[in-house]
């Protein structure tokens, strides 16, 4: 009836094998926690963030810093990091194009 599931670290996705999630999984979840939540964080204000006073932006990190808990579960084994990675990557080319069109101008 007490069966247990096996992982192996194949099922992980990339950045839960960098982190070491398959070795130490308390240390391992953490850091994978902080990648989602910086990664998150640097997402947000490329793409959204407009200037907002101060306790509504805190407000704001602290709901993204606990959105970021059930992301990290599903990081364990879907590339949610992975995603979050592409995505600052394509919104730091955008505002560096935008830059460089409005320098232009």
């Amino acid at each position: 009836m007490n069966k247990q599931t096996e992982i192996s670290p194949g099922d992980l996705s990339t950045f839960a094998q960098l982190v070491g999630i398959y070795e130490n999984p308390t240390m391992g979840f953490l850091l994978l926690y902080l990648i989602i939540v910086a990664l998150s964080v640097v997402v947000y204000k490329l793409g959204f963030a407009r200037k907002l006073p101060v306790l509504k932006s805190a407000v704001i990190y602290i709901v993204l810093a606990i959105g970021c808990l059930p992301l990290t579960f599903f990081g364990i084994g879907l590339p949610v990091a992975e995603g979050l990675l592409a995505a600052a990557v394509v919104l730091i080319i955008y505002k560096v194009r935008l830059h460089q069109s409005k320098k232009d101008q």
